[in-house]
């Protein structure tokens, strides 16, 4: 009896886990779109030229939507990228983590 609850718990969370996946899941297309700014400090392919801004390019797509969401809302701080994520919807920051999350991290 309690191996089935815990059976059933385990399917339910991995469900839970793959809904709001799919949920997160942007467009590129849209998310190209919105990154002209980003590309100041982040690249135009998402690789950084300039040594203390971070590389986006083949980052995963689930921990940039996180990053750009704790910055947004004030939980991650930092005085470059706060005011940047400042007007980005939920939509806005699928989309961009889409977008990045698909170009080749070697350029």
């Amino acid at each position: 009896m309690k191996l089935q609850k815990l059976v059933m718990l385990a399917v339910l969370s991995l469900s839970a886990t793959m809904a709001s996946n799919a949920m997160a899941a942007g467009d590129a297309a849209k998310g190209k779109a919105k990154s002209t700014t980003c590309t100041a400090c982040h690249g135009a392919n998402g690789i950084s030229m300039i040594p203390m801004y971070p590389n986006l390019a083949g980052q995963k797509e689930q921990y940039l939507v996180l990053q750009m969401k704790a910055f947004r809302d004030g939980e991650r701080k930092n005085m470059v990228m706060a005011p940047m994520a400042a007007g980005l919807s939920d939509e806005d920051i699928n989309n961009l983590a889409a977008y990045y999350a698909g170009l080749n991290p070697a350029g």
